[in-house]
């Protein structure tokens, strides 16, 4: 499946990968410019309000794309926990949903609510190393927030707030600050769940995102821009389940007209029951957009932060051995040295495939960009071959590949 791995200062206008604004500390722009998310063909650009950015540019051009992360990773991708440790989380899972839902517990103020959630959400910060062929290795900085989900210490993020990372901070409301292992990670759905070696912490009580009404008030707490940790938000839920369209992938999320910026994605959304309800990860942005964000319900997210603990990735996910770039136009189709635009794959480790080679079809599909490519995709699983023809140094060029698992 599609893993947008690409975090360069020039790349974000083209790339489209999941930064919301440059390095905290210097001048940012806060709303994406020029290669922004579409929300779909009916909504303005869509921008993954992280505060995730690095240095350098890539061509396809000699060896193509060199692979951007080198030497020795900080960040420890854990095994599966132990089944009673995953067992117990699910159980205060159900707990906590069951025994704080809104039908026992009377609604609190948002001045209450920001007093009672302070403590569950996190800051995070990261730092990304790439390698450019002119420039050679360069470190960058990204930052984000996160939500407490255990009192030993499990954390729940963003996807794009990680990804790609070669440490991770996490700083609590207390101002403490750990270095946290990735557990795993879970592209689709855009989630991550961290750990740190921390005790007695606080975690937030998950609610039900499945019963939630529009207009009812909403608070958002996270750390826009990477520096103002513990900023909290207010406003309403505009809609339920509201299908856009992220880098073609489909998403369910909940809308939302509280005030969202860079840094505060994987921060929590939370309801007037002091519930967490949904995982912020993105916003409509434009001159002319106000009071569109997004949060991945937490019903939804339940399942995934489960598996992830348990296994270290979610089962199911297919790994097709290539990760991907769409490039949508003739300027960005330039800064990679090809002519034309359309999906082309950024890294393989199938021997079939090559950094470089453009989708031309799977299974006698046409494919042009990447919503098309995971329309295709959405219909086959784990163990299915597909015969994808690529076009490679003017000619065209039929394989055959068994998908895998992806395994994180």
């Amino acid at each position: 499946m599609f893993e947008d791995n690409i975090h360069t200062q020039e790349d974000n206008a083209f790339v489209q990968n999941y930064t919301g604004s440059n390095i905290p500390g210097t001048t940012n722009e806060v709303q994406s410019q020029g290669g922004s998310r579409k929300l779909g063909s009916k909504f303005p650009a869509l921008a993954l309000a992280a505060c995730v950015a690095a240095s350098g540019l890539f061509g396809f051009a000699g060896g193509y794309v060199s692979d951007q992360l080198q030497g020795a990773s900080s960040i420890t991708v854990t095994d599966a926990a132990a089944v009673s440790q995953t067992e117990a989380l699910s159980q205060s899972f159900i707990h906590t949903a069951a025994s704080s839902g809104s039908s026992a517990n009377a609604a609190m103020t948002v001045p209450e609510v920001a007093a009672a959630v302070k403590q569950t959400v996190v800051e995070i910060t990261t730092e990304t190393m790439t390698t450019n062929g002119r420039m050679g290795q360069l470190i960058s900085e990204g930052a984000g927030s996160g939500v407490i989900i255990s009192s030993d210490g499990y954390i729940v993020t963003n996807n794009h707030v990680v990804s790609g990372a070669r440490s991770i901070t996490v700083r609590l409301s207390a101002g403490t600050e750990y270095t946290a292992s990735l557990v795993g990670t879970d592209a689709k759905s855009d989630l991550a769940v961290l750990k740190i070696n921390a005790t007695g912490l606080t975690p937030a009580v998950l609610g039900d995102s499945s019963s939630l009404k529009v207009g009812e008030t909403m608070i958002a707490v996270g750390n826009p821009l990477g520096e103002l940790g513990g900023t909290v938000t207010s406003g309403i839920l505009s809609a339920l389940d509201r299908e856009i369209t992220i880098d073609g992938e489909a998403m369910r999320l909940l809308q939302t007209d509280t005030a969202i910026n860079p840094g505060n994605s994987g921060g929590g959304l939370f309801s007037l029951y002091g519930e967490l309800i949904g995982i912020v990860n993105a916003k409509s942005s434009g001159t002319d957009v106000e009071g569109l964000g997004f949060a991945i319900p937490v019903n939804s997210a339940k399942t995934v932060i489960e598996s992830i603990i348990k296994y270290g990735y979610v089962q199911g996910r297919i790994d097709t051995g290539f990760t991907l770039i769409d490039l949508t136009n003739a300027q960005t189709a330039m800064m990679y040295r090809v002519n034309k635009t359309g999906l082309y794959i950024y890294k393989s480790t199938n021997s079939k495939l090559k950094s470089g080679d453009r989708i031309i079809s799977i299974d006698g599909t046409e494919i042009t960009n990447m919503a098309g490519y995971n329309a295709v995709m959405e219909s086959h699983k784990v163990g299915d071959t597909i015969q994808i023809t690529v076009s490679r140094n003017n000619q065209n060029l039929t394989v055959s590949i068994t998908l895998s698992e992806l395994k994180g």
